[in-house]
Parts: structure tokens; sequence; C-alpha cells
């Protein structure tokens, strides 16, 4: 049975409706905004991780997206993914085995998507657009799975973001030469044809090394950003603890 939250977005996308039905729709999308701005106050500098959620633990990219999780952590990051399974799952695994920190921006989906076991905090959203700035929020660098067109959603928004300058030039690591092989040449095509600057590309490192990835990310944040953030004191008027 499909979820009623499916039915009121399409009922929003299908054109004007009622001022008061408008109204209170920005209402519960603000609210949304707010119950995920207050959950993850205090999660301190994050990588986010995009990819899959169709892959299951004997896939090659899970295996690495454990190595990474663990990787990243070690370097002070919490990881934030989608929260659900498939790369979501793999990177805080990786997180939680070396003793890191990990936070889901979960989604609520016609077929339901669980919050999987690894996780610290957990936040639930109805609405993909809500999710998608919670998960560049926090974080000071992006890196991209394998996955579907939703990772390709969140690669391009997060890549035009920081192109625009809309956010600042973090790290952004594309991992898997050969399945993404065909991007990177479209990418190419892109600056031929004038569509992008040369520049642009250089917001991107794409690799396969688990290495690689984590030294650049490392780099990056240390030299250009010092991941220097003042230190934010719980509110009692928020019930913060």
């Amino acid at each position: 049975m499909t979820k009623p939250v499916v039915h009121e977005d399409r009922f929003f996308l299908e054109g004007p409706a009622s001022r008061q039905s408008e109204f209170l729709y920005v209402i519960r999308i603000a609210s949304q905004f707010i119950r995920g701005f207050r959950k993850l106050h205090f999660v301190g500098p994050c990588v986010t991780v995009f990819g899959s959620a169709r892959f299951g633990e004997d896939n090659e990219y899970y295996q690495r997206t454990v190595e990474l999780g663990a990787a990243l952590s070690r370097l002070g990051f919490t990881i934030m993914t989608g929260g659900g399974p498939g790369i979501m799952e793999a990177a805080p695994r990786g997180a939680k085995s070396v003793g890191g920190r990990t936070v889901g921006c979960n989604i609520e989906l016609p077929h339901e998507q669980r919050p999987n076991p690894y996780l610290d905090v957990v936040v639930t959203f109805r609405h993909f657009f809500v999710r998608k700035v919670l998960l560049v929020k926090y974080s000071f660098a992006f890196v991209v799975m394998p996955g579907g067109a939703g990772t390709m959603d969140e690669l391009f928004e997060t890549l035009t973001l920081i192109q625009t300058g809309k956010i600042q030039e973090f790290p952004m690591v594309v991992f898997g030469t050969s399945y993404w092989k065909d991007l990177r040449e479209m990418l190419d095509r892109m600056v031929e044809e004038k569509t992008i600057s040369p520049e642009d590309l250089n917001l991107i490192l794409f690799t396969d090394s688990v290495d690689e990835a984590t030294k650049h990310i490392e780099r990056i944040t240390q030299t250009r950003f010092g991941l220097v953030r003042r230190k934010l004191k719980p509110s009692w008027v928020f019930g913060e603890r």
C-alpha cells in the first residue's frame, strides 16, 4: 500500500492549490527543517557519503566503502549518509568499527526504508529536497560511490553548489573510475563544448584508492579550512544537553 506522503508530494507538485493548503504545506516543510537542524546541531564536522542502496555485503564497492568510512573516522570526521542500506550502511559500518560517530538522514518512501543499525543519530524526512539540504549543511567533504539516479542527483546538486559558490570548495571524491568512466568523458565533452569551465574539473577527484581519497580530503580540509569551528554549547532553552 502506498504511503499517504507520496500522495502529498504529488499533490504539491501538480500546480496551484488553495492558499490554505499551500500555507500548511510550507509549515510542514519548515517543521522538518527545524527538527533536522536541532537534531544535527552538535554532530561535528562531517563527511557525507553518497551511493547506491542496492549493494550487499558481497559487493566490492560496499567493502571499499567500509574501509573508507573507517579511514575518514580516524581523521576525526563524523560519517553522514542517507541512512538506508547498501553504501549508506557500509560507510557508518566502517566508522563504527573504529569507534567513529555516524549520522543518517533517512527518507520516507512507498517501499519502507529502514535506518541501518550503524547510526548514532537518525533523522527521517518526508521530502528529498529537505534531506539533501541536511546532507550538505554539516559536511566538509563529499564522497560519491557508485549509484543510480538518486546518487547522480546528489552528485550534481552538490557539485553545482560548489561550482556556483553557494558553498565553499569542499573536496568532492568520485570513487570507482570504471563505473564512472562515461561520466568522466561526458564532463570532458562539456569542457570542449564550453558548457562548463576547465577549472570545474578540478573540483572532483576520480579515484579507486581509499588511501588517495582519504589523503585528498585530509589535505584540503586541513590546509584550506583547518576544521576549526567554534565550540557549540547546548542551550537549556531548547532542551539540549
